[in-house]
């Protein structure tokens, strides 16, 4: 059995998606209580779409280890291990399971696609909760209040975006010959 292993292009797509969440973690919103709005939940699926299940997960993957050891790909240019166990480590940590539900979601209908985005989204406010819960001794509930509920109709726009856009986005880059094989 052969066994396909990532190409020189695919390694590129890879990066320059990468790349494209850490440019996108940079537009941020503070938000009173330390974890911030940002795009990167945009390109994260987005990737997903793009790229297919198993590259996004990649190209996720890539970014949070840069982060993780140190280079400042983190909203507001932060980087390290601290900031993935810190308060925002558990939506971090989430990152690659958005990607890979994009990318299952993408292979089939709006509605199909629609639902995987909300569970990515459903598992990463989950992780993130936890993780915030976790580190600042806040309940659940008060958690919950703090960093998943002002995040909602944000993330309901972000999949209305990805959802009109993002099949869109792949086709046209297959089309003009950008991307190969996704």
């Amino acid at each position: 059995m052969k066994t396909k292993i990532l190409d020189i292009r695919a390694l590129c797509h890879i990066g320059i998606f990468a790349a494209i969440i850490a440019a996108s973690a940079q537009i941020v919103i503070p938000m009173p209580f330390g974890v911030p709005m940002t795009l990167q939940t945009l390109a994260i699926p987005l990737a997903g779409i793009v790229l297919g299940a198993k590259n996004g997960v990649i190209a996720t993957l890539v970014y949070v280890l840069l982060g993780a050891v140190g280079v400042p790909v983190f909203a507001g240019f932060a980087g390290g291990i601290g900031i993935v166990f810190g308060r925002t480590g558990g939506f971090i940590i989430s990152f690659p399971f958005m990607a890979f539900a994009a990318g299952i979601g993408a292979k089939k209908g709006k509605l199909w696609l629609s639902a995987w985005l909300m569970l990515g989204a459903s598992v990463n406010y989950i992780c993130g909760m936890l993780m915030f819960s976790s580190v600042t001794s806040n309940s659940l509930a008060a958690s919950f209040s703090f960093v998943v509920l002002p995040f909602i109709p944000t993330t309901i726009i972000k999949i209305a975006i990805l959802i009109a856009f993002g099949k869109p986005i792949k086709q046209m880059l297959a089309t003009s010959g950008v991307l190969h094989q996704c």
